[in-house]
């Protein structure tokens, strides 16, 4: 079976005192789960990892499901393989603008189809902010900040839980450290 590359974005753990995992403990599920080259990157939730082909779909269900079974934390995860990551790297069009990478957020969909939930969003006037759509995911900038942010909020509360964020700084270094084990 062809190795994969992929990366497991879960949604709200290490934030404040709720959900807390530590990532050695998420690493050790990633690898029990039968992946290889488990990685985790800062301390909220990336992890990039290799294995057998699946349906990223199919791996996030596995390791939703092992993190109540183990830890006891329930928490919504993304899986994207290396091709899926480097589509949403390459369709950001608002890196051009962004002067702060850390004021630049990624809404990860869950599913392409979700995009179409956005559409109004991303017609309206924004002022200073900027929201523009890819297939897979929400580009929002933030200057005046992320905690301000009026199209981050818009964003957050039209898709819940079926998104997860990432700064453009984080998701970029993911996709360095996906992309080194894709060639290895």
């Amino acid at each position: 079976m062809a190795k994969k590359h992929y990366i497991a974005l879960l949604r709200g753990i290490n934030v404040g005192r709720a959900k807390r995992v530590p990532m050695a403990d998420l690493c050790q599920l990633v690898a029990e789960l039968g992946f290889g080259d488990v990685r985790s990157i800062l301390n909220s939730g990336n992890v990039v990892f290799s294995g057998p082909a699946k349906k990223p779909a199919a791996v996030a269900t596995a390791i939703e499901e092992a993190l109540v079974l183990r830890l006891g934390v329930a928490s919504r995860v993304i899986v994207l393989d290396h091709d899926e990551l480097a589509g949403i790297i390459d369709a950001n069009t608002l890196v051009e603008h962004a002067t702060d990478f850390s004021r630049l957020l990624v809404f990860v969909l869950e599913q392409p189809e979700l995009r179409a939930l956005l559409v109004p969003l991303a017609e309206r006037d924004w002022g200073k902010e900027a929201l523009a759509l890819g297939d897979r995911a929400a580009y929002v900038w933030c200057p005046a900040g992320v905690l301000d942010s009026a199209v981050a909020a818009a964003v957050g509360k039209q898709l819940g839980d079926k998104t997860t964020s990432r700064n453009w700084n984080t998701l970029s270094k993911l996709h360095v450290l996906c992309s080194e084990r894709a060639k290895m």
